[in-house]
């Protein structure tokens, strides 16, 4: 008997005890690595993630290799702000590895790792965030929100920093090598292709954009999450919703300077985020010289489409956040910027998940 199924046959059940009042929600997506099918039942080593973006950093780095990666976030649902049931906790029991973010990001994935570091449970833990530098929240932020962890003070959106991801990437892979040292060197060569491949290509792209803008802010109809990229590539990311998770109300003081800052720059074009509510960008298009707004996302989950067509990090930023981008800083119109006229026709002024 494998110790997984040694848990599946009730070896968790304490373990879950003090648990099974969480919010349930639907079961994780079903995404999975390089040899695994989603159904969260491989035979093979496995390894959860707690995040979307971590996922899929994971499952690039284990390509070609034994370990199969999971995603825990169902489809549809923003990475930071849920509550799973009982039953996502049993899968990171279950599970070889457990990716997460690091402390006081997702509660529930806390609780998990206390359960796991409390029982003696073998499921081996790799912080994502271990070695990154964060900066500072930002100015706009509710000041109610101190920050994470032990760094208090601190923005925790780092992954959209595509440098700074790159850490997590060497983090992930060490900890993959740690769980299966046979597979070490194709962990590391991974990890170093995806880097080179395709982060660096991200952040080049990401550079050339905003060199090219003339104007130097981009007001969001989203949450605070954005200001990793502002601060790497000198703009100013004007948030409407100052909460660090995707939620909270909108206040009518933050319309009315979200109003200012449309009319002192003349902004016609304004962003908002795929998984959050379209109503306070609705409100700025009636009642402002916003014409449209346009998606963004910090890579904190996925729709149906995108899980259809196998869309990571990589072309979520080139398929929604780039041509975004391009458009509220005015380098394009949207009919330029568009990558096809049915992506105009679907994220003009889009409707909710």
């Amino acid at each position: 008997m494998t110790r997984r199924d040694a848990l599946r046959a009730g070896g968790a059940a304490a373990a879950l005890a003090g648990l099974a009042g969480c919010t349930a929600l639907p079961s994780a997506p079903g995404q999975a690595g390089s040899d695994g099918d989603g159904d969260g039942e491989s035979d093979g080593p496995v390894a959860v993630a707690s995040f979307f973006s971590f996922f899929d950093f994971g499952r690039e780095i284990a390509e070609g290799t034994p370990l199969t990666v999971e995603n825990l976030v169902p489809t549809g649902l923003h990475g930071h702000g849920w509550e799973p049931n009982a039953s996502i906790t049993q899968r990171i029991i279950e599970a070889d590895a457990f990716v997460h973010v690091g402390k006081d990001f997702q509660p529930w994935a806390d609780r998990a790792i206390e359960t796991i570091e409390g029982d003696d449970v073998d499921t081996a833990l790799i912080n994502v965030r271990a070695g990154i530098e964060l900066v500072d929240l930002a100015e706009t932020l509710d000041r109610e929100e101190e920050g994470v962890g032990a760094q208090r003070g601190k923005d925790p959106h780092f992954w959209l920093d595509p440098r700074r991801a790159k850490q997590s990437v060497d983090n992930i892979a060490e900890g993959f090598a740690d769980l299966l040292p046979d597979h070490a060197e194709a962990f590391r060569e991974n990890a170093e292709t995806y880097k080179s491949d395709v982060l660096d290509r991200i952040d080049a792209d990401y550079e050339a954009i905003f060199d090219a803008a003339e104007r130097d802010i981009v007001q969001l109809a989203a949450h605070n999450a954005f200001q990793y990229i502002g601060v790497r590539y000198g703009v100013r990311m004007r948030p409407l919703v100052t909460n660090l998770a995707a939620s909270g109300d909108v206040k009518p003081a933050d319309i009315r300077e979200a109003a200012e800052v449309i009319r002192e720059n003349d902004i016609r074009y304004i962003a908002n985020g795929v998984f959050e509510s379209q109503r306070p960008a609705q409100q700025l298009v009636r009642e402002t010289g916003v014409e449209a707004y346009f998606p963004v996302t910090p890579y904190a989950g996925v729709r149906k489409e995108w899980v259809a067509e196998n869309w990571g990090y990589e072309e979520i930023a080139d398929n929604i956040n780039m041509p975004t981008f391009e458009i509220v800083l005015g380098n394009k119109t949207p009919e330029e910027a568009a990558p096809s006229p049915e992506w105009l026709e679907q994220w003009r002024n889009f409707e909710p998940v």
